[in-house]
């Protein structure tokens, strides 16, 4: 009887890491080895606060879940200590997030990521997360189209000026 509730426990763990991969914006995994609870515990209040849910899972549910959500791609990063940031809402916020935390903690390392149904390397997962933020984008396209407009305008202002004089 006990071994039916551990199987039923594990499958309901498999089930509920399929629903996160399937759900989420993006999915990064990382190796957690060698920090301490205190740089785990600061890691997590970042990601909370961002709204990403980080939790440290074994590989081997991790790979049926990846299995059920068709992900298979990402079993080969799934070795050793892992440790999984799921977002729901924001692609990029925690591919950003470790990133900036593992220039800081060597003990960090990112493995792999999924990002809206797409599988990313540790390499481009830092290059992801050198992108400038969905608001910092949207000031550079607004700067690039008031651009024209502010250049007319003080081109007419010194054609008024010029004949002022």
């Amino acid at each position: 009887m006990a071994n039916a509730n551990i199987i039923q426990g594990k499958q309901q763990a498999v089930d509920e890491i399929t629903s996160k991969l399937r759900e989420s914006a993006a999915t990064v995994v990382a190796d957690y080895r060698g920090l301490n609870v205190a740089q785990v515990t600061e890691l997590r209040k970042q990601l909370r606060e961002a709204g990403v849910e980080f939790q440290v899972l074994k590989n081997s549910l991790i790979r049926r879940a990846t299995a059920n959500a068709e992900l298979t791609q990402l079993d080969e990063v799934l070795t050793g200590p892992t440790a999984v940031a799921f977002s729901k809402d924001d692609a990029v916020a925690p591919a950003k997030i470790l990133n900036d935390f593992a220039k800081k903690n060597d003990a960090l390392k990112l493995k792999g990521a999924v990002v809206e149904g797409n599988i990313y390397n540790a390499d481009q997962i830092k290059a992801l997360a050198e992108l400038p933020s969905r608001d910092g984008l949207l000031s550079m396209l607004l700067s690039v189209l008031q651009a024209p407009m502010r250049n007319f305008a003080l081109a007419v202002k010194a054609v008024a000026e010029k004949q002022e004089a």
